[in-house]
């Protein structure tokens, strides 16, 4: 469904350092275009998800890790929605940074990569329902393929957002809730990943999946919620809490951070969940922060070798 708009407003976003904005956006990028968040190195392209709809914006950086900035273009009507999305914006990048300092001080291996690669954080996906679809179109597959079965969902049951030229897609829960399970294997999934994305686009539709109020929820409520819904995992639930929430969680049993974790603590090729969780529990509040650098620590190392 296309949703053109073209006049737009700019504005400047200052945000607090230290952050590295081109390395903490690099994920959205690293395993292919997928048509929701668009980071090509330079600018990011994205859709906001106000309390008043969906807003395209355009967003490129600027300054020093020190002293970052986004250079922000957004489409018709942002002028007046300036200060929701400003706090958007700023909110998907938010992070512990007193945290991160307090346990590289203590811990010599997250230090080392606290120094190596400074001012990096989560970026949060704030829309619950696309952070579930993005969870469920990377089990256990190669993530290049999840990032194109999510472009052909998202062209398929997304509404298109143009700006500048350029157009970025959201997700439409009620139009997905609508469709039938052969039509989504057809773009990719497997049967039951087809059968999960529709529960979750029903559990959207029906107001079950609101930001405001799992936020209010704490963790182990948030995880039971989640994990009623077919083919939400413990995994999945634990990634949504540290990508959509923001809370300080580690993902044991994911294969990257299992990797990331034992390449830190030369725990072997593969440490399994328990043991990945033991030799993180002193990461504590810090732990969003530390799963970020170790997991940039292995994404680089492996393009090195």
């Amino acid at each position: 469904m296309n949703r053109p708009e073209t006049a737009t407003t700019r504005f400047q976003i200052r945000l607090s350092g230290p952050l590295d904005l081109a390395g903490t956006l690099a994920p959205l990028g690293r395993w292919g275009d997928d048509d929701l968040d668009r980071w090509d190195g330079r600018r990011l392209l994205r859709i906001a998800h106000l309390p008043t709809g969906r807003l395209v914006y355009l967003a490129r950086p600027s300054g020093t890790p020190e002293l970052p900035a986004l250079h922000v273009t957004a489409a018709a009507g942002a002028s007046s929605q300036q200060d929701a999305l400003r706090r958007e914006i700023e909110t998907s990048l938010a992070g512990d940074v007193a945290a991160l300092a307090a346990l590289a001080a203590e811990d010599p291996a997250i230090g080392a990569l606290a120094r190596r690669y400074p001012g990096l954080r989560p970026v949060l996906l704030r829309d619950p329902f696309t952070a579930l679809v993005r969870s469920i179109s990377a089990q256990q597959v190669n993530l290049r393929w999840a990032a194109e079965v999510r472009r052909r969902i998202c062209r398929r049951f997304g509404h298109r957002h143009e700006l500048e030229g350029e157009s970025a897609h959201s997700l439409d829960a009620r139009i997905l809730a609508s469709a039938a399970e052969p039509e989504l294997r057809a773009l990719g999934l497997t049967g039951a990943k087809s059968r999960s994305v529709l529960a979750c686009a029903r559990a959207a539709s029906e107001g079950r999946l609101e930001l405001a109020k799992l936020a209010a929820l704490d963790d182990e409520e948030v995880s039971a919620r989640l994990t009623a819904l077919p083919g939400i995992g413990r995994w999945s639930a634990d990634w949504f809490l540290v990508r959509t929430l923001g809370r300080p969680r580690v993902v044991g049993g994911d294969l990257g951070v299992r990797k990331a974790v034992g390449r830190l603590y030369g725990a072997g090729a593969l440490p399994g969940e328990a043991e990945v969780r033991r030799l993180t529990a002193h990461w504590g509040v810090a732990a969003a922060m530390a799963q970020v650098v170790a997991l940039h620590d292995l994404a680089v190392r492996s393009s090195n070798d």
